[in-house]
C-alpha cells in the first residue's frame, strides 16, 4: 500500500491524532483502530492484517489519499 506523506510508516494513534478523518474511513470498513488502546502498529499494517480482499484494502488506500488531496486543495 502507498499511502501519501508518509502515512503508511506512521503508528495509528499518530495519524489519528493528526488526522481524524482517517478513523472514519477505516471504522467504515470495519476496521477499528479509533478504540483501540495499544495503538503502535503502522496504518499500512493495520489495513493489511485485517484480512480484507485486495479490492476493499485498494479502496482504503484511495480514500485515505483522496483526502490528504482534498486537503491540499483546500476542499
Amino acid at each position: 500500500m502507498e499511502f501519501r506523506n508518509g502515512l503508511g510508516e506512521m503508528a495509528i494513534q499518530d495519524v489519528l491524532k493528526e488526522h481524524p478523518p482517517v478513523g472514519d474511513i477505516l471504522a467504515k470498513h470495519d476496521i477499528g483502530c479509533v478504540t483501540c488502546r495499544v495503538g503502535i502498529c503502522l496504518l499500512k499494517d493495520v489495513v493489511s492484517i485485517h484480512g480484507l480482499s485486495k479490492e476493499a484494502e485498494a479502496d482504503i488506500e484511495s480514500e485515505i489519499n483522496n483526502y490528504f488531496n482534498s486537503r491540499e486543495k483546500g476542499e
